[in-house]
């Protein structure tokens, strides 16, 4: 079997792994099912996975069930015993020392940083003019906040391509009107930036995100919070004598979720301008 081939066939199991556990991250996770689903022996799955997706499946695991209650804790009313609950954790006390660890903040402390008023951050919003991006990208439809789900496809997708490593970028492009399409309806765009020898496939499209004047905020911080940097950019619009451009918000993010701490994370949250 030639090396394409190859490749083209593990990113196809890796795809189907990553989407059933996303589908039952409620569920107690067997090895042997996500072996068997990647038509590989348990021994060699673990194996290709942690070399192709860059992390073991306990740590995709563990990070995408925290991710998720980040989320609900910050984007819901949900009882902290239900969200450890659905976290896979048999008490709220292993689930509070499980998130502390991971985030720095106990779940009750984390939902509570929403509320930190505007103006908190020290970082200007910034006005550049910057090139076009090439991104490989999936079409994702849904909340914002899930989008780790689509994000997740595309890493399935390049790890065996070779095409994730860095200077390669995250590029999540909001196709709609945030504060006029319902959560459930919006489309938005989870990319990785690539250069011109990678084309369309089964899986991902190519789109060029265009470049221009635009304003930049960096945000630093776990995903589930980062509406508060969206809250600086557009406090910041009406003051600056700018004007918004009739193009979509994208974020480009500067670091690994998979190997970076959330409160490390840094995203630019960039507002194409006229």
């Amino acid at each position: 079997m030639n090396r394409a081939v190859t490749t083209e066939s593990y990113s196809r199991r890796l795809q189907r792994v990553t989407q059933y556990i996303w589908d039952h991250l409620d569920e107690p996770m067997d090895l042997a099912r996500l072996a068997e689903i990647a038509c590989l022996s348990p021994y060699h799955f673990h194996r290709i996975y942690r070399a192709m997706i860059g992390e073991t499946l306990g740590q995709t695991l563990h990070r995408s069930r925290l991710h998720r209650a980040s989320n609900a804790l910050a984007h819901s009313a949900t009882p902290i015993a239900d969200i450890a609950k659905q976290a896979g954790y048999g008490s709220t006390a292993a689930f509070s020392r499980a998130f502390r660890a991971a985030y720095k903040a106990t779940p009750a402390a984390f939902r509570r940083q929403k509320l930190e008023p505007k103006g908190a951050f020290s970082m200007p919003v910034i006005v550049e003019t910057r090139p076009s991006l090439r991104i490989a990208a999936v079409k994702h439809r849904g909340p914002p906040q899930t989008i780790g789900t689509a994000f997740d496809r595309v890493m399935a997708w390049a790890g065996p391509k070779g095409v994730a490593m860095p200077p390669a970028w995250g590029v999540a492009v909001y196709l709609s009107d945030m504060m006029t399409v319902p959560p459930a309806e919006q489309e938005a765009l989870a990319g990785l930036t690539v250069g011109p020898e990678v084309t369309s496939d089964a899986t991902v499209t190519i789109h060029e995100v265009p470049g221009g004047k635009q304003a930049i905020f960096l945000y630093k911080g776990p995903y589930a919070h980062i509406g508060k940097g969206y809250q600086e950019l557009f406090g910041w619009l009406p003051n600056s004598g700018e004007q918004r451009a009739p193009l979509p918000l994208f974020e480009i993010n500067l670091n690994d979720p998979r190997q970076t701490a959330p409160e490390d994370l840094l995203t630019e949250l960039c507002l194409p301008l006229k």
